[in-house]
């Protein structure tokens, strides 16, 4: 464990109005003697509930709680849409997915959009990235595209392999996770022979790809990822006795949307008790070993000085299902999806304080830029979260009349047969559908059902009445559905044109190889079906 240490900030208020002031949201400028260094350290799929408790039992993640002790967490941070590219779309522009268009992971920012990055680097901060990105248009398979463009599509197709976990055969590997570590390991020699000696602050990304499961190599055209893969090295880290079995309800009683999340998802079969712990194990020992990835980068820096002048922060681009509401993977708005790891420390954040109040990803763009003191842009969905973790405001109060007392999480891609929406409350979480008259609402109460068991709508209308008007306050849900749809469509027509002769034979050897090679003429009926069919964007 390392030493203790205590950094002092100096000077200077935060001022920031109270939203709707004009729509600026300045932070601490010139609240430093010298720029601070920012190290911003990304994951792949880590559940957030495992850095508090009682999630943190599982798992022994020292460095994370390293970083809790000596810094600020945030116990309700949120993905602004659980999956990959549109996710880190929103962590590196700052706005909500609507207003970037980013739709699906092939659909995120363009190559040449202004990050956080971008701006602090024009205001003189040395950059460096490395690892996972992943928040530009025009990546991930053809199999992941299509899956997203057809998902309105009246057939039922199984997208991914089995979920299963896979033991490396080396008992003592401590290096599953090769690319990452070999990531990891490039960002520290960057920090010895380029950030040590430099007279600029530096901003440092490292992007990780676990825990996200690995390929599948039965799920066809690029694979599936469903594979939960460690070894014994990282599974002594997890508490056996405390790993959950999640409820599940029956197939027949699941909302329609979980219901086609599970199918394509391929989690509708049975599976035994030790198959799901052993799941849930497996996916915990890669979050152990991403935290040792993570311990990595704090040592180096503490190693070089740099410690005490270097604000890190640690988070994901979404959480992981792990065999919970009989799914794993992402694309759903319930706790383990959608809830985000989120923890700062460094010169001037508040030591061993926890923040209840809700925040989200569009809120890293705003942060950074406060952080070296930059004047925000007026047009972020987004809110620095300095006011809460920063020494100088140590009222969580003043944060909360800062922050709006929501955040907005929003789905479009894959795996998922409906536009998703939800607002997230200090209590409630409501998530609304589509057009928000075709598929039936959910609210869950998590103060005393966190494991969203009993959604709760018909019987608050009342409730479900005022967060479906907040929530359409903040987007008009129905017509970015419809935009949705639109683009679905015209995206597809594109695809099935550009490989011509080609599109029976393709479009059968995707990942829904198995079900499609079954019945493909039925298939490609039902989307000719749906091609034919008016677009909703033409009837609202």
């Amino acid at each position: 464990m390392l030493p203790l240490w205590v950094s002092v900030v100096a000077a200077s208020a935060l001022a920031a109005p109270a939203p709707g002031a004009g729509g600026q949201r300045r932070g601490a400028i010139q609240a430093w003697p010298d720029a601070p260094n920012v190290l911003l350290v990304v994951s792949d799929s880590f559940d957030g509930r495992l850095t508090f408790y009682p999630g943190s039992q599982v798992v022994k993640l020292p460095f994370i709680n390293f970083m809790k002790a000596h810094g600020t967490s945030f116990l309700n941070a949120y993905t602004n849409s659980p999956v990959c590219c549109p996710s880190r779309a929103a962590m590196w522009s700052g706005l909500f997915t609507h207003l970037t268009e980013s739709w699906n992971n092939f659909k995120g920012l363009d190559p040449n959009y202004t990050t956080w990055m971008d701006v602090m680097e024009k205001h003189g901060y040395r950059t460096q990235k490395f690892g996972k990105l992943d928040y530009t248009s025009g990546h991930h398979s053809i199999s992941n595209r299509v899956e997203a463009w057809t998902r309105d599509v009246a057939f039922l197709l199984r997208q991914e392999g089995r979920p299963m976990a896979n033991l490396a055969p080396k008992k003592t590997k401590v290096r599953v996770m090769e690319v990452d570590w070999k990531n990891t390991d490039r960002a520290v020699k960057w920090l010895r022979k380029e950030a040590s000696n430099s007279t600029q602050p530096f901003v440092l990304y490292l992007g990780l790809n676990l825990p996200h499961p690995y390929p599948s190599p039965s799920s066809g055209e690029n694979f599936g990822s469903s594979t939960f893969h460690t070894s014994r090295y990282w599974l002594k880290k997890v508490s056996y006795d405390a790993i959950k079995i999640p409820k599940w309800s029956p197939l027949s009683e699941m909302h329609p949307v979980d219901y086609y999340s599970s199918y394509t998802k391929n989690c509708t079969g049975k599976f035994t008790e030790k198959e799901i712990k052993n799941i849930r194990a497996f996916y915990y020992a890669m979050c152990a070993e991403t935290d040792a990835m993570l311990g990595e980068i704090i040592l180096a820096l503490r190693q070089l000085g740099l410690l005490q002048k270097t604000i890190v922060i640690y988070t994901s681009d979404h959480g992981e299902l792990a065999m919970e509401h009989r799914q794993f993977y992402k694309m759903s708005m319930y706790e383990a999806s959608s809830h985000v790891p989120l923890l700062i420390m460094g010169p001037g954040i508040q030591a061993n304080l926890q923040v209840s109040s809700v925040v989200s990803l569009v809120d890293i763009y705003p942060t950074m830029l406060d952080i070296a003191g930059i004047p925000l842009p007026q047009n972020l969905s987004g809110y620095s979260l300095l006011p809460s973790s920063s020494e100088m405001f140590k009222n969580e109060q003043k944060f909360k009349n800062l922050h709006p007392p929501w955040i907005l999480s929003e789905f479009h891609g894959c795996n998922v047969n409906a536009s998703t929406y939800m607002l997230r409350t200090n209590q409630w979480k409501y998530i609304a559908y589509s057009d928000g008259a075709s598929v039936l609402p959910q609210l869950f109460d998590l103060s005393s059902d966190p494991d969203e068991l009993t959604n709760i709508a018909a019987k608050f209308p009342e409730v479900t009445s005022s967060l479906d008007q907040k929530l359409r306050s903040i987007i008009n849900y129905p017509k970015v559905s419809a935009s949705v749809h639109q683009y679905n469509k015209e995206q597809f027509i594109k695809w099935k044109q550009s490989i011509g002769q080609n599109y029976s034979n393709v479009i059968a050897n995707l990942r829904w190889h198995q079900d499609w090679l079954k019945k493909p003429k039925k298939y490609e009926n039902a989307i000719d079906q749906w091609l034919k069919s008016h677009s909703d964007a033409k009837t609202i």
